[in-house]
């Protein structure tokens, strides 16, 4: 609430101002008058005045000392000064004393409310800023490895966070990792010695293999560890820009890298069964393109981890040496990943589009030679999108569905597409009730109208003012309602959708990139470059030709 006070000796300045300034539209909740710079101190140490607004020549203390003790014992105040002289000596001297602005009389309703609206704005990013530097304080005391989980599971589960948005929670949560490197992941399942254990027993293991992880990798790799979605660890790893640096000038770069992974790893399972007395099975994934492919990688890792018949205890599979393939490329899985994606639908609780989508996945299915991989792959898919959404609404998938989160319960519903088919959909029936009846997931009726607009196959070029009028309401209340409701900026969904849109048309069609930029609502193909890049750290044509 901003409180504002208007300092003048000649009162019927002040009176004048008070009345007809409309202070409540401009964001002002309470104006103060003051006929003196002392009576004007007084009202300043009984309130919490945020904006002082005074002449500069009055009797006794003029406006430029009052400004400049306010200054002294109140540095957050902004001050600005009325004046009937044209002097530069006085606008130089505010100036000198950090007036945050300077204005002639007779001072026009326009102008004033101008430099106080100025004023209001000012703090407002001082406060954001100081909230911003509050925060971050408390993410540093806060557990680490929660919020490093928190992140790591979005990733893992399809969850696309916009490079500068990662980048800032990298830097944030104090996680050494950059984007658009090559990174690997360790699928990391206990051995039968730890089975045998209670669940804090088993926390306390795998809390110091983690440490066992960061202490032995650390001199060759940055390392992300934490507890997956699915009943194992991961650990990420990349290598350190010097000794990547190093090794690329090798022509046998990919051998050389592969090699100091696998000592690593080696080294890391010896400490392991020295220290802590038990095995540890790996699925090591190929390399990939951080955080683009880290969700692909995951997959790729719990199908191999669910499909092998190599589950002894002590094992290691480099999926890079074995070369396992998704098969996410085929044309029966396209319409499983064709945007809006099942993660978009059911963030947006487009219940009934999110239902058909997985009826025409099955239908495509049914119309090719599907393989148990591709059976896999669905069902992880579809899994890894109800678990991202349940425990965003604050719910734990294996009390929703135990299937969801149990490998060896999960064979009996691989057995047929038909079964899979009617467990997917019944989980998802189950997953609209919970979360309907959830407070914590629950948004207001426009926000579901919103996702619906844009999520239309024609939504891609819509504009802000477009979806407010077919809301029926005013573009700035309806920014306000989405970025109070969600947390992301209206323009800034209606872009990321688009973007998204974008990546799926570049992978998976042939069409130019002036086409793409007219079917997502671009005008200018530079400019629609220009915005790409920013969301994905790559151009098109690099994106295309990579």
């Amino acid at each position: 609430m901003i409180e504002l006070l208007l300092v003048d000796d000649e009162s019927y300045v002040t009176e004048s101002l008070a009345r007809t300034i409309p202070w409540e539209e401009i964001g002002v909740m309470e104006v103060h008058q003051a006929s003196s710079a002392t009576q004007a101190l007084v009202i300043l140490e009984q309130h919490a005045i945020d904006i002082v607004i005074s002449d500069i020549s009055m009797p006794g203390m003029t406006g430029l000392e009052l400004i400049e003790a306010v200054g002294e014992k109140w540095p957050h105040i902004r001050s600005i000064l009325l004046t009937g002289y044209s002097d530069f000596h006085y606008a130089k001297k505010a100036i000198q004393l950090q007036a945050f602005d300077y204005i002639l009389k007779p001072v026009s309703d326009e102008e004033f409310i101008k430099s106080v609206s100025g004023a209001i704005e000012s703090l407002k990013d001082e406060w954001d800023a100081h909230d911003k530097y509050h925060q971050l304080l408390y993410n540093r005391k806060a557990d680490y490895s929660v919020l490093h989980a928190s992140l790591m599971h979005d990733l893992l589960l399809g969850r696309v966070i916009p490079e500068r948005t990662l980048s800032t929670k990298l830097k944030e949560y104090e996680i050494q990792f950059h984007t658009n490197t090559s990174a690997a992941m360790l699928l990391i399942q206990l051995g039968k010695h730890f089975s045998a254990m209670d669940h804090h027993s088993i926390s306390l293991m795998e809390y110091a293999i983690g440490n066992i992880a960061q202490e032995l990798f650390k001199e060759q790799f940055h390392v992300w560890f934490c507890k997956a979605p699915h009943d194992c660890l991961i650990l990420l790893v990349e290598l350190k820009p010097q000794i990547a640096e190093e090794l690329e000038m090798l022509d046998s770069y990919t051998l050389e890298r592969q090699n100091i992974l696998k000592a690593a790893i080696a080294n890391f399972r010896t400490n392991v069964c020295n220290y802590l007395k038990g095995e540890l099975s790996l699925i090591v994934s190929e390399w990939f393109s951080f955080p683009e492919g880290i969700t692909a990688a995951y997959r790729s890792g719990l199908s191999s981890m669910y499909l092998t018949s190599h589950h002894e205890t002590g094992s290691v599979i480099f999926l890079e040496d074995h070369h396992l393939q998704e098969g996410i490329s085929t044309k029966s899985l396209e319409s499983l990943y064709r945007p809006p994606t099942l993660i978009h639908l059911l963030e947006s609780k487009q219940w009934d589009t999110a239902r058909l989508k997985i009826e025409d996945v099955f239908r495509d299915m049914e119309t090719a030679r599907c393989t148990r991989e591709q059976l896999y792959e669905v069902f992880l898919s579809i899994t890894n999108a109800f678990m991202y959404i349940a425990h965003k609404g604050g719910q734990f998938i294996s009390q929703i569905d135990q299937y969801a989160f149990d490998p060896l319960l999960a064979q009996s519903i691989l057995v047929s597409l038909d079964k899979l088919r009617n467990w997917a959909l019944e989980m998802l029936s189950k997953l609209q009730k919970e979360l309907s009846e959830s407070d914590q997931y629950t948004k207001s009726y426009i926000i579901k109208q919103v996702h619906e607009l844009v999520g239309n196959p024609s939504g891609h070029d819509l504009s802000v003012k477009t979806i407010a009028d077919h809301v029926f309401l005013h573009p700035v209340y309806l920014s306000k309602i989405y970025k109070a409701e969600t947390g992301e900026g209206l323009g800034d969904y209606i872009i990321r959708m688009r973007m998204e849109r974008a990546l799926y048309l570049l992978k998976n069609t042939n069409k130019k990139i002036y086409e793409i930029t007219s079917e997502l609502g671009y005008q200018n193909p530079q400019y629609f470059s220009k915005m790409f890049k920013k969301h994905y750290g790559m151009t098109p044509n690099e994106f295309r030709d990579g």
